[in-house]
């Protein structure tokens, strides 16, 4: 096998240049969809993560060090950290899993870039957006993605709603996350948190709300993807 040779500044700026390119159209679905890591976020990880691999090779190669991959497999651990700071704790929930699954595969995509495995880079950018527009709107088209809600019922009987409530969030195996009755003037507030999919939150609103009970159901805030 032949030594490798040194890349010219033409191929490393182009590597730099796709990578760039590629995670900026990754952060334009983010910002257009109005999630957390937009376009100069996602530029930015793939850029340094092609460049951190740029470096590891050339770097290697003129100190005529064989290991050129540790610079690359350190980019690994480096990006879980940022990625971990995307994921966030909600209220009896983690947010942010895809938006931290983005950034880790945008690492990817950048070394890709920097390696110079361009198709193979390109092809994951569009499996990327694949998974974040097409699969996304399917989720919500079909139902199957649920959202922290916090279901409210104001009524004078309070104690009758609160059992029902819990005897049919039973028998749809749905659990629930800080149930509480508590009073107000002469009313009673029964409310609780759950993760339902719009179907099944329609399904819940359909049982219980009846003459004499209002009904308030509102997204947890923050609770994003």
């Amino acid at each position: 096998m032949g030594r490798r040779t040194m890349l010219s500044l033409r191929e490393i700026l182009l590597r730099l240049t796709v990578a760039a390119v590629l995670g900026a159209i990754i952060g334009i679905e983010r910002i257009v969809r109005r999630r957390p890591a937009g376009v100069r976020t996602s530029l930015f990880v793939c850029l340094a993560t092609a460049l951190f691999t740029i470096l590891s090779g050339e770097i290697a190669h003129r100190l005529g060090d064989s290991g050129s991959t540790r610079i690359a497999s350190n980019i690994v651990q480096g990006i879980g950290f940022l990625g971990a700071g995307a994921i966030l704790r909600g209220t009896g929930s983690v947010i942010g899993m895809t938006t931290a699954a983005t950034i880790f595969v945008e690492a990817a995509i950048g070394m890709a870039a920097g390696g110079g495995l361009y198709a193979v880079a390109g092809y994951s950018t569009v499996l990327v957006l694949f998974g974040l527009t097409v699969i996304g709107w399917a989720e919500t088209r079909f139902n199957l993605k649920c959202r922290l809600m916090v279901f409210r019922f104001t009524t004078s009987h309070a104690d009758s709603v609160a059992t029902e409530i819990q005897r049919l969030m039973a028998s749809l195996k749905i659990p629930m996350q800080h149930f509480r009755v508590s009073m107000s003037g002469a009313t009673s507030i029964a409310e609780f948190e759950a993760d339902v999919s719009h179907k099944q939150q329609e399904e819940i609103l359909a049982q219980l709300n009846r003459q004499g009970v209002i009904t308030e159901v509102v997204p947890v805030e923050g609770h994003q993807e």
